[in-house]
């Protein structure tokens, strides 16, 4: 039971007071003028002023509140670490019995996992969450059974009471991590790119200068070096392929170091080529060239050298030769001695009239064969004896004209196997196509691909594999229609430009294929093939375990499945003869960025209320009572800041001048007052 005097006044203090201002100043006129009642009337006008501030006195029924104690407990990843599982669990349910031994103190212990996806160790956003749930009033302290290493030190909350951290870990921990600085998300194809790489040990390492490090490419046989420790490396690496590559790096892990999680580094970089350069050859100038041009010019990828013969050596005009300003075909520069600089040769509407001798076509027939690409788009010559395909480019070519040129209006049509084609896989709404008006028949060699048909259900699109190199054939110079929307045009611009990347070797337009999309610890895996079925993709684990997943197909060709990695790390994956690698998440997580034990972090939010740090195995401190803005840790102690809060379960009052009273009180000076002046 606690009482004190409380105050309700009837009118505002200020007023009040100029009411107790002139009740003194009559007073004091009435001393001045020898009044012998001026004592009454002083004790008349405190009586009224008083009666005005309606004091009364209040009585209340208070039940003590214990206070309460936030024993947060760090169970992140790093702190699976050594013995820290045991050492955290066993000091946590000492300190509780200490803390609980107290009088009047309540523990609140709560455990800290890790954070969402690779966010770490969130320790201040749990204590921000703990606190919000308990009168800020009630907390005497707190507690932190952690290594040290949290990553949300941005959200550390306005303590309430002193802040103290046992500590994890031991004096002699060590550990090794590779860093790597900078990885760029795409490098160009042939050009090196510089990773900076840094191999660092922290807390009580051995003393070594240097380490070895192993590189792999998409889990390839690794290539061991000697790098120095504590130095940045500029590392070189050109890329071996196009799209996807998985370069992973480590170090061995060494004696007594406290983990290896963080000795490796996965690295992804996109190859791109930097420029793919296209030669095309116009036989003569028609308007489908013009559609050819715009369609490689308008990629700011390609680089065009486009030549058309508008003057073939049969031509008699009698125009003298110097009189002429045509640019002369360079054709032994181009066929013989740069030929293997071009991605992609392109023959459009092309006829034998010896301006191509056979030897610089047998050189064309070498360089597909060698890995290079010819693109012919056939107009009516190629069916009569000039044809290109009367040359050694026969050997390549996918399909053999039959001399028959078929002059009517067709739709191109998608096949079967188109429809699972990568270059004409997508490609929908064929019945709105305008038509084109001309086609030579062709027969398709054995190994070739007929992914469109036209007039009377002939091959209009064959592709065939060369050796190491592609070919493609057009059977008719009649695309250019689409491009100007004759009949509603037609999708010939996605069609051209795929076709010209699947024969440039682009890695997305591989006819069969497996990859896979990361996100986060998921991965979804994509699986492309002209086949009619799939078998089961085998995954391999970071650690050597393997997972078969089934794959449903989403769009002919296209095999689909979605996977949950169990951990971080390089999974492997593997179906017939395709095989693919990736990388989930990072190779060293955030939670073993750092691992050796530290209060540094924490330091500045624990010296706000002068809270202190120790390690857990140099013994628990013991337990002190401190007052509000004392320090509250020292050598082998730690303090908690009683609050001495309280319920107020009843609360009375009794007024201490009531109307009768001040009535009363007020008359009875008032009448005296002018008894006594009236009788003097």
């Amino acid at each position: 039971m606690t009482g004190e005097i409380v105050f309700d006044p009837l009118l505002p203090w200020p007023a009040i007071w100029v009411l107790g201002a002139l009740a003194l100043v009559s007073v004091a006129l009435a001393l001045w003028r020898g009044m012998p009642g001026w004592a009454l009337r002083l004790c008349a006008g405190l009586v009224l002023v008083a009666a005005l501030t309606q004091p009364s006195f209040q009585e209340e029924d208070r039940a003590p509140l214990s206070d309460i104690v936030l024993l947060l407990e760090d169970q992140s990843a790093s702190q699976r670490l050594g013995d820290r599982v045991e050492t955290t669990a066993s000091a946590a349910d000492a300190l509780e019995a200490r803390l609980a031994a107290r009088p009047n103190t309540e523990v609140r212990r709560i455990a800290v996992p890790d954070g969402e996806g690779d966010s770490g160790t969130l320790l201040m956003t749990a204590l921000s969450e703990a606190l919000a749930e308990e009168p800020r009033g009630r907390v005497a302290g707190i507690f932190l059974l952690s290594d040290g290493r949290l990553h949300d030190l941005e959200r550390a909350p306005t303590l309430p009471a002193p802040m103290h951290l046992l500590l994890t870990g031991h004096d002699t921990d060590w550990d090794r991590r590779l860093i790597v600085k900078n990885a760029p998300a795409f490098a160009i194809l042939g050009e090196p790119v510089t990773l900076t790489l840094r191999v660092e040990d922290d807390g009580a390492a051995p003393r070594e200068s240097e380490t070895e490090l192993q590189i792999s490419v998409d889990g390839g046989a690794a290539e061991t070096f000697r790098v120095p420790l504590g130095q940045d490396i500029e590392l070189p690496v050109t890329l071996p392929h196009g799209g996807l590559n998985v370069i992973q790096f480590s170090v061995p892990e060494g004696a007594g170091e406290l983990t290896d999680r963080n000795n490796t580094a996965l690295v992804q970089i996109n190859g791109v080529r930097d420029r793919l350069r296209v030669l095309l050859v116009s036989g003569e100038p028609h308007a489908g060239s013009r559609t050819w041009r715009n369609l490689l010019k308008s990629d700011s990828s390609v680089d065009l050298v486009h030549f058309t013969i508008l003057r073939p050596p049969e031509k008699q005009d009698g125009v003298p030769v110097t009189e002429l300003s045509l640019i002369a075909f360079p054709t032994r520069e181009l066929f013989l001695e740069k030929i293997e600089d071009f991605d992609l040769i392109i023959f459009d509407r092309y006829k034998r009239r010896g301006i191509l001798p056979a030897i610089y076509l047998d050189n064309v027939r070498n360089y597909v064969e060698n890995g290079g690409a010819v693109l012919v788009a056939a107009g009516p010559d190629f069916a009569s004896a000039d044809s290109i395909y009367r040359s050694p480019l026969a050997e390549i070519l996918p399909a053999e004209p039959t001399a028959r040129v078929i002059d009517q209006g067709y739709r191109p049509k998608v096949t079967d196997l188109g429809q699972r084609h990568p270059v004409t896989a997508g490609l929908t709404g064929a019945d709105s196509w305008g038509r084109w008006m001309r086609q030579v028949e062709v027969t398709p060699n054995e190994s070739a691909e007929v992914l469109m048909t036209g007039a009377e259900e002939k091959p209009l699109l064959v592709l065939d594999r060369i050796g190491e190199g592609r070919a493609a054939l057009i059977a008719s110079d009649q695309a250019w229609l689409w491009s100007r929307g004759f009949e509603g045009g037609g999708p010939q611009l996605d069609l051209l430009r795929r076709l010209a990347h699947w024969m440039m070797k682009e890695p997305e337009l591989e006819e069969e294929a497996l990859w896979a999309e990361a996100t986060g610890q998921r991965m979804q895996i994509i699986r492309r093939t002209l086949a009619d079925g799939v078998g089961a993709v085998t995954i391999t684990r970071p650690d050597g375990t393997e997972d078969s997943v089934t794959l449903q197909e989403v769009s002919p060709g296209r095999f689909e499945a979605g996977y949950a990695g169990p951990e971080i790390g390089l999974y492997r994956l593997k179906e017939g003869e395709q095989e693919a690698v990736i990388g989930l998440g990072p190779a060293a997580p955030r939670e073993f960025e750092q691992t050796i034990a530290s209060a540094t972090a924490l330091e500045p939010v624990l010296a706000s209320l002068r809270g202190g740090a120790a390690r857990i195995e140099d013994g628990l401190p013991s337990i002190r009572a401190v007052g509000a803005g004392r320090p509250a840790a020292g050598r082998g102690w730690m303090g908690i800041t009683p609050r001495e809060a309280f319920e107020t379960m009843d609360v009375t009052r009794l007024p201490l001048l009531p109307a009768w009273l001040t009535l009363l009180l007020a008359a009875g000076f008032i009448v005296g007052a002018w008894l006594r002046e009236g009788r003097r």
